[in-house]
């Protein structure tokens, strides 16, 4: 078998078992380790495959988002644990920045008897939720208008964060991986969040584990310029031991 064929065997093989062990592999195609590996590397280098600790894996691309409102029906339990352990961190006093999602908005019943509390936010949601809360000074960013995402994107939201401070920004993504960090299929969304990273005293990215793995077009940032990352407890184990190679801080969250 030359090598092409081999590579799309490999790929036809992670189609069905979606992560195999070098071990796995070098004993399906009767060849040594070196060989797989070198499959592995150039499968990796097109964007096909993703390495893991002692295997491989299915890159999965995200071509695009669900609307908000069908992503507000998944993983909710995840949604709620890691909302919880998030709501943790905050203090009195503090200037949050909550990021547009389905997982920062779980934050918003948790924070509201927070005293001198002051929440950022480019959702529209989290603002109709806080305007029956006039102890929480609530500032949204404005921005040109996702309809899809219900919030605020681009230039003019990332202008406006560079005039504030903000003690802790709790940011989403739709995407995240060891390699290649946070990601977005949407444009729009990187200059706020990159915003976020350099005006936030602290940044905690809030996702759950069935994004992770996937990746979309655009960039926002590795996972080591986040403070923290809350997950919940389902992300798998080759994961957990990546991240901890790359001193990645990571806290992981019991679902209900």
């Amino acid at each position: 078998m030359i090598p092409d064929q081999r590579r799309e065997h490999i790929l036809k093989l992670l189609q069905e078992r979606h992560v195999l062990s070098i071990n796995e592999l070098t004993s399906m195609l009767s060849v040594s380790h070196m060989t797989v590996r070198r499959d592995i590397q150039a499968l990796e280098n097109d964007g096909k495959v993703l390495s893991v600790t002692g295997g491989v894996r299915l890159a999965a691309r995200l071509k695009s988002e669900p609307s908000y409102l069908a992503k507000a029906q998944l993983e909710v339990p995840a949604k709620r644990a890691i909302a919880r352990a998030a709501a943790e961190l905050v203090r009195e006093n503090f200037t949050i920045y909550l990021d547009a999602g389905t997982t920062t908005l779980q934050m918003v019943p948790l924070l509201t008897d927070k005293v001198g509390l002051t929440v950022i936010t480019s959702d529209f949601n989290v603002v109709g939720h806080l305007m029956e809360y006039p102890g929480i000074e609530l500032i949204h960013t404005g921005g040109v208008v996702s309809h899809s995402d219900h919030s605020s994107v681009g230039r003019f939201t990332a202008d406006f964060l560079r005039q504030v401070n903000v003690d802790l920004a709790f940011i989403a993504s739709s995407s995240w991986d060891v390699d290649r960090g946070s990601t977005t299929p949407s444009e729009a969304k990187v200059v706020a969040k990159q915003a976020l990273l350099r005006i936030a005293s602290k940044s905690v990215l809030t996702v759950d584990s069935t994004k992770y793995g996937k990746f979309g077009t655009f960039r926002v940032a590795s996972l080591e310029e986040f403070d923290l990352i809350i997950t919940d407890d389902r992300l798998p184990r080759s994961a957990v031991d990546e991240l901890a190679e790359h001193d990645v801080r990571l806290k992981l969250v019991e679902t209900d």
